[in-house]
């Protein structure tokens, strides 16, 4: 599945148009300065042909952003593919990698011509795109996953390759695009404490010992600690056999069943009596007890770094992140469990996420700053009749139009690109680039880029 369709000249020509005949050498050869970067001539912008993943937690059909999107100025029926859309991947990654044509992929042009990353960024990351762009959405819950840091995906690739596919961290932010839900990170101690007393199906498989350690502890004190007993705590639930677990879910279901009809359940029961449909027996309905229940609003963000436990629940979203596909799942998903690695791998920080709401950096344009390098979102809302310029940046960047239509200007290039919904656009560094809007309703874009602070 194509988000955009490339141009279809001659093969012969297209690389010539690509600059891979340039004969500026691989990923071995040193970065150019940024002067040189500056002179050599470089497209002004490149239309990119992105892959579509299909798991099983995914929307489906014209219910489906990424779908929607995937199709966009295409001759193709969205129902006609009944597999769920679940993210569309906008990068490098060779998980699914993005291309300008059928057979010139964005990875390669990018090591024939690395002055289209900057000099910094070719340095500091050898090469290649440090992010990796998506669009998300999501019709159940996805597994309940931490991203590792980079000595431990190092040692988890080296381990198991098949499985952890690459040796780099996976810090990533997610931008709401409709109403999203997550959870994300342990809850504070008193929560956890009301879940111990009023949950006896948790008490159960946590065990006596371990309930009464977490018990006893002081709410103000959130130090070791209280990490310790928390991991116990959660080691021991996650550990549980599945007999165990499945007769828990099920006192618990009948339960809040009983219960719901003489009280309102809460907001966390409702949640995991939800999960138990779309999870039946599956340690995750019990685990979310343990985290943060966190509802972001569209143009709301959060930020997950490395070792943090989370979910994706429902809704859409932006996405971005280092470049990786490193996940440690332990519950919610039929894919590989590695539960032992995950309870072992989690900070046990107990702060409810904060949610970012961006900064205007300009009309019309607010920026999503995260505290790792490799990334930042901006999110472009332009009404009817407007125009914005990017300044050059000595960095790379991906534009993918969201709604609407306009023209996208760029660099030295004679003429405007049509922009439309489902466009996405590869931007080398040192390129500035002017968006204007055309027809009676507002564009909404998204840019993908090294963060500012980086690079300034």
């Amino acid at each position: 599945m194509a988000s955009s369709t490339a141009s279809s000249a001659p093969a012969a020509s297209l690389e010539h148009q690509l600059g891979l005949g340039r004969g500026m050498g691989g990923l071995g050869l040193l970065a150019p300065s940024d002067s040189a970067a500056a002179a050599t001539p470089m497209p002004g912008l490149m239309r990119l042909r992105c892959a579509v993943q299909h798991y099983e937690w995914g929307r489906r059909g014209a219910a489906s952003l990424v779908a929607r999107l995937a199709v966009a100025g295409e001759e193709s029926a969205v129902d006609n593919d009944c597999r769920p859309c679940a993210e569309l991947w906008m990068g490098t990654h060779p998980s699914a990698p993005s291309s300008l044509a059928p057979d010139v992929s964005l990875r390669d042009w990018i090591a024939r011509n690395p002055a289209a990353l900057g000099r910094a960024v070719a340095a500091r990351w050898g090469g290649d795109l440090p992010f990796l762009f998506k669009v998300l959405s999501v019709a159940k819950a996805l597994s309940i996953q931490a991203h590792p840091d980079r000595p431990l995906a190092a040692a988890l690739h080296a381990l198991r390759p098949a499985t952890y596919r690459d040796a780099n961290h996976k810090p990533e932010m997610a931008v709401a695009v409709t109403e999203f839900h997550a959870l994300c990170g342990f809850a504070e101690t008193k929560e956890l404490k009301e879940v111990l007393r009023t949950v006896p199906e948790v008490q159960e498989l946590v065990g006596k010992e371990e309930s009464r350690k977490l018990l006893s502890v002081k709410e103000q004190d959130g130090g070791i600690g209280v990490r310790s007993y928390l991991k116990s705590a959660f080691t021991k639930l996650m550990i549980a056999s599945e007999e165990a677990v499945a007769e828990a879910i099920a006192k618990l279901k009948s339960r809040l069943n009983g219960d719901s009809k003489v009280r309102t359940l809460t907001k966390k029961e409702k949640l995991v009596l939800s999960l138990e449909k779309q999870y039946p027996g599956d340690v995750g309905v019990l685990a979310a007890f343990f985290l943060n229940y966190v509802k972001l609003s569209p143009g709301e963000a959060l930020y997950v770094g490395a070792n943090e436990p989370h979910a994706y629940l429902s809704g859409e979203c932006i996405e971005c992140m280092a470049t990786s596909d490193n996940v440690v799942r332990a519950g919610l998903t039929p894919k590989y469990r590695d539960v032992q690695t995950l309870c072992s791998m989690l900070t046990y920080n107990q702060t409810f996420p904060e949610v970012l709401r961006g900064v205007p950096v300009q009309p019309y344009v607010t920026r999503y700053t995260p505290s790792t390098d490799e990334f930042e979102i901006d999110r472009y809302q332009l009404p009817p009749g407007k125009s914005v310029t990017m300044s050059p940046v000595p960095g790379p960047s991906i534009f993918l139009v969201m709604t609407g239509e306009g023209e996208i200007q760029a660099g030295s290039m004679p003429d405007n690109a049509k922009a439309k919904e489902g466009d996405i656009f590869f931007v080398p560094a040192h390129t500035e680039v002017k968006l204007y809007t055309s027809g009676p309703s507002s564009m909404q874009l998204y840019r993908a880029g090294v963060n500012s602070r980086f690079l300034s």
